[in-house]
């Protein structure tokens, strides 16, 4: 295990296990997502998406090829009717009015709202904003639950801290479970960055087995300075390996920087550019802050 020196007024020696309260919650506004270009198979109740089920709002239609399983009637009779005089003989053959052929056919393009999954990557080692960033963090959890309450959001929250990571809380829409696994969280140790990485992208993989229609966000807070290895290597590169894993996987992520103007040395940008992410920096940590960065990267 490789340790990085400490930065100018961070204790390394505080103790760990130092519990956090939860920050103040409040009521949000509705998450939303671009329409994706994938097809999705069940369906959902927050973001807008596209379903090959045969259930939803058709909003428009396209050929329907070899494998027609939805035939949108009104744009196949207007893709049919320019070539009604050249098909006569074939109205007549078959003794009909109208006579479409297999070229036609449309098939309806439907969309109906699927489910959102924010999971929370959270540095839980001891530094001078730790606690703070931790007490914004719960805040915000419960914040988005509130929001997500009865629909098909989740939320979930992962920590790393000492020598590895842990999931705290698990993909969840309880508000109650929530608050009880939130309320024990402490703070300290050194920094497992890697790992923390790590359970993300395997927790965000899980989701997607589950449910080919969630839309996974990892939402990072660390000032990406990673002390502690899984492998052997550099930490640091050990981290960036992982970031480049969930970027080469197509999933989304937001990287909120967490280090004090003063001390920082790029390494959440450079994080953030390895995982294909914005990174913001939260000159003030406050909940209400968090829950805004959320909702406007998730935003069409």
């Amino acid at each position: 295990m490789s340790t990085n020196p400490s930065r100018p007024g961070e204790d390394n020696k505080a103790p760990a296990g130092r519990p956090i309260k939860v920050g103040d919650t409040f009521k949000t506004k509705r998450i939303g997502t671009p329409l994706d270009k994938l097809a999705r198979q069940q369906a959902g109740k927050r973001s807008v998406t596209r379903t090959q089920r045969k259930r939803g709002r058709y909003i428009k239609a396209r050929p329907a090829h070899d494998h027609p399983t939805d035939i949108a009637f009104d744009a196949t009779i207007r893709t049919a009717a320019p070539y009604q005089l050249q098909r006569a003989h074939l109205r007549a053959e078959r003794a009909v009015a109208f006579a479409v052929q297999r070229r036609d056919l449309q098939q309806k393009v439907r969309v109906r709202r699927t489910a959102n999954l924010v999971l929370f990557v959270v540095d839980a080692s001891w530094s001078m904003a730790a606690a703070e960033r931790m007490e914004a963090t719960k805040g915000a959890i419960l914040s988005l639950l509130m929001d997500a309450y009865q629909r098909r959001d989740q939320v979930g929250l992962v920590v790393f801290q000492k020598d590895r990571a842990r999931l705290i809380l698990p993909p969840t829409s309880s508000v109650d479970l929530a608050e009880r696994a939130l309320r024990t969280i402490p703070v300290g140790g050194k920094t497992p960055l890697s790992s923390g990485l790590l359970l993300a992208y395997e927790i965000c993989l899980a989701a997607r087995q589950r449910d080919q229609e969630v839309l996974p966000i990892i939402i990072l807070l660390t000032d990406g300075a990673g002390n502690v290895t899984m492998t052997g290597m550099p930490p640091q590169e050990e981290a960036t390996r992982m970031a480049g894993l969930i970027k080469a996987n197509h999933l989304r992520s937001v990287v909120i920087n967490m280090e004090h103007v003063a001390f920082d040395r790029g390494l959440a940008r450079n994080l953030a550019d390895a995982m294909g992410a914005p990174c913001f920096t939260l000159p003030e940590l406050r909940t209400e802050v968090l829950v805004r960065t959320v909702r406007e990267h998730l935003k069409p």
